[in-house]
């Protein structure tokens, strides 16, 4: 059987030009003896003008980096290296073709030696990952900014119930580790029924956004978090605070909301919005865990209810009181 008779030069030739990636190879000097069309238009140098150079010396930003230690690794093992993109985004200035400037463009570089005859070479790969990796940033943004939409209530903007359970039980598991505080404030829009009913669920809402928005501009510190617990609900986990402290961020938020003066419906007991609030702080012996600590604001809310309502009454032991 006859073998297979090699390749023309200009078929080669042809070939190399083609490529859709960058070749290189260098000799056992890192002398370049080849450097393709993909390399040339990409990086503003034509082969005639690089051939006979020391890679090293033609890119001097090379010189002691991941690259050149794959290459002499690679002709000194006799196997192939690999640069991780993460770590090495853009090693060789390279640009769109034709551009020769702006932002570099993504690469994936790998090192392969071989010999020829008694000769050594080194081939350099070089490839393009620019439409790769902008997808999978724009994947991540994405990604990010659905997490951060399952965060965030869809009306008021502030964080939501999934958001507060999370945030409850990080800070409880904190405050039990570390021997903390922690308080908890759930609110409650006052006859909001009856202000659905007197002036409709569209005025009802805009109501909920703005109560939500002074209520939120009232926690100061990035570790307290303003949620909506559900429907006129709303809810404030505040780490490293006292009862005593959560007593007087509570009043400070039903003063803030009565000073809005909101019109509220005929049939509502106060003339304008107002906002009844409970309080619970953690103990590590009863109200450690989740349901025991909304449990307490739960009936200190109910307790400010029948006491009137546009009032804080805060849990203390197995009895509520007003703040």
């Amino acid at each position: 059987m006859s073998e297979l008779a090699p390749a023309p030069q200009h078929l080669s030739a042809r070939v190399l030009g083609l490529a859709q990636l960058g070749l290189i190879v260098l000799d056992i000097n890192q002398h370049i003896v080849m450097w393709n069309q993909w390399m040339a238009s990409r990086s503003g140098k034509s082969a005639h003008r690089v051939l006979g150079q020391d890679l090293f010396d033609l890119y001097g930003e090379l010189r002691g980096q991941r690259l050149e230690q794959a290459v002499l690794s690679a002709m000194q093992s006799n196997l192939p290296q690999t640069l991780s993109p993460a770590l090495n985004p853009s090693p060789f200035p390279l640009y769109p073709a034709g551009s020769w400037g702006g932002e570099r463009v993504e690469q994936a570089v790998s090192v392969t030696p071989f010999n020829e005859g008694k000769e050594r070479y080194c081939l350099i790969e070089v490839s393009d990952i620019s439409t790769i990796v902008g997808r999978e940033r724009q994947l991540r943004s994405q990604a990010e900014q659905l997490r951060a939409q399952s965060y965030v209530d869809g009306l008021t903007g502030i964080a939501n119930r999934r958001h507060f359970d999370v945030a409850l039980d990080r800070e409880l598991r904190r405050a039990m580790r570390n021997d903390g505080q922690l308080s908890l404030l759930l609110m409650d829009i006052d006859s909001f029924k009856a202000y659905n009913d007197h002036f409709g669920h569209q005025q009802g809402d805009a109501c909920l956004s703005m109560v939500a928005e002074a209520f939120a501009s009232m926690l100061q510190r990035p570790a307290d978090l303003a949620a909506r617990y559900g429907g006129e609900e709303f809810a404030a986990v505040l780490p490293d605070t006292s009862a005593e402290q959560a007593a007087l961020h509570a009043e400070t938020i039903r003063a803030k909301i009565a000073s809005l003066n909101l019109a509220h419906s005929p049939k509502a007991t106060k003339p304008h919005v107002t906002m009844s609030i409970g309080v619970a702080t953690f103990d590590k012996d009863t109200l450690n865990d989740a349901a025991a600590l909304l449990a307490a604001a739960d009936s200190c809310l109910y307790a400010a209810k029948h006491a009137g309502r546009d009032c804080v009454i805060v849990y203390r032991g197995e009895q509520a009181s007003a703040a």
